[in-house]
């Protein structure tokens, strides 16, 4: 078993790695007592992403439906041959993972079927809660080791964390979302048009996010907070691009950070940690 264990475990940091280099370095930056855990939470939503955004030549409600059926049979049973969701209920068991999460998240994939356009500011954030505020949760319970005091104390801040994060994505791949999905999240926005002063509106409420999810990061165990603040300083900086982009380019082109500046931001946030500048 120890070594099926080890197996799955190794798969979830591949698809870690395959999927965004980004979180991959972020992770790494992390104590390695909790680095596979990472992994493990990352795998799962990643592959229940793809089942709703990519897989569009399968039967996508079928597929999200028994992942989901598999991953509480794995919950259950405490195995799965899916080593994705075998390596994920381990991490779920282990840190006493609420179920309400889960289910908010998969709740959430499964409205990209669906749901294209959102209306509403309440629809807005039930679907961010779902797809980011629940999957920072999940990762915060690994950060304080499942202690549930720190958990509660710290459970707002993450929560904007991961909205500040997915908020940023949304601004990033309007043009994707639009073109290859049909989908636009932020309530009530005109795709073809999007005006500086509603782009602006939606860069003061990430900025917002991310002033309160920065007092959080500055009270996680130093077994995270290095790899937490090298995240946030990567998302930090794609917005500061997409604040200077007009707000017409953002609709022609998905803006990126450099690998020589995601080099020098991960550079940046070892020595402010470790000197403790933050």
């Amino acid at each position: 078993m120890k070594l099926y264990n080890e197996l799955a475990s190794q798969c979830s940091q591949s698809v870690t790695m395959a999927y965004s280099t980004s979180f991959y370095s972020a992770v790494g930056m992390l104590d390695k007592s909790i680095q596979d855990d990472i992994h493990h939470i990352y795998g799962f939503v990643r592959f229940a992403d793809e089942i709703v955004d990519t897989f569009h030549d399968y039967n996508q409600e079928y597929l999200i439906e028994k992942f989901e059926k598999d991953l509480y049979e794995a919950l259950e049973h405490g195995i799965s041959m899916n080593p994705i969701l075998h390596s994920f209920q381990e991490t779920v068991r282990s840190y006493e993972i609420d179920t309400e999460l889960i289910d908010a998240f998969l709740y959430s994939m499964k409205m990209d079927l669906y749901k294209q356009n959102y209306t509403t500011v309440e629809e807005y954030e039930k679907y961010i809660y779902g797809s980011a505020d629940v999957v920072g949760l999940m990762c915060l319970k690994v950060f304080v080791n499942g202690d549930e005091k720190e958990y509660q104390r710290l459970k707002p801040m993450a929560m904007k964390l991961g909205s500040a994060f997915q908020k940023v994505n949304f601004l990033r791949d309007l043009k994707s979302d639009s073109e290859l999905l049909n989908r636009s999240y932020f309530p009530n926005l005109d795709l073809h048009n999007l005006h500086p002063t509603t782009k602006q509106q939606i860069i003061d409420e990430i900025e917002r996010d991310f002033d309160q999810a920065y007092e959080g990061i500055i009270q996680l165990p130093e077994t995270s907070r290095l790899g937490v603040y090298t995240a946030y300083k990567y998302y930090c900086q794609l917005l500061k691009k997409l604040k200077k982009t007009p707000a017409n380019k953002i609709l022609q082109a998905r803006i990126r950070v450099k690998d020589h500046v995601k080099l020098a931001l991960l550079m940046r946030s070892f020595v402010n940690v470790k000197l403790n500048l933050l």
